[in-house]
């Protein structure tokens, strides 16, 4: 299972082919139940899950059935913090995440 943050590959199908996404890499930015959030989905849902990657070439997001997409990794060093909040959290190498100060 991929989660927040992970690189991943769009795996190649007629759908993601056509779309021009079938081989593109990005940065999975949010997971959903599209029964819940009425997201349109590309691919076929076995579950109720979907995955939203981000390519930042097209600076687009698109939803996609999680059997499309295909780990690369972890996204180490990605950092995301929330505004008036001194700290931040760190992607490691094995995919957790750990809090820090900011940096002044």
């Amino acid at each position: 299972m991929v989660g927040f943050a992970d690189q991943v590959r769009i795996k190649l199908t007629e759908e993601t082919e056509r779309l021009g996404l079938a081989g593109r890499e990005g940065q999975v930015f949010g997971l959903t139940t599209p029964s819940s959030t009425s997201v349109t989905v590309i691919g076929s849902l076995a579950d109720d899950f979907a995955v939203n990657v981000h390519f930042d070439e097209l600076d687009e997001s698109f939803w996609f059935a999680e059997d499309l997409v295909e780990l690369v990794g972890r996204g180490a060093g990605a950092v995301i913090s929330l505004e008036g909040q001194n700290t931040e959290w760190v992607r490691l190498d094995d995919g957790s995440w750990q809090e820090r100060l900011r940096p002044s």
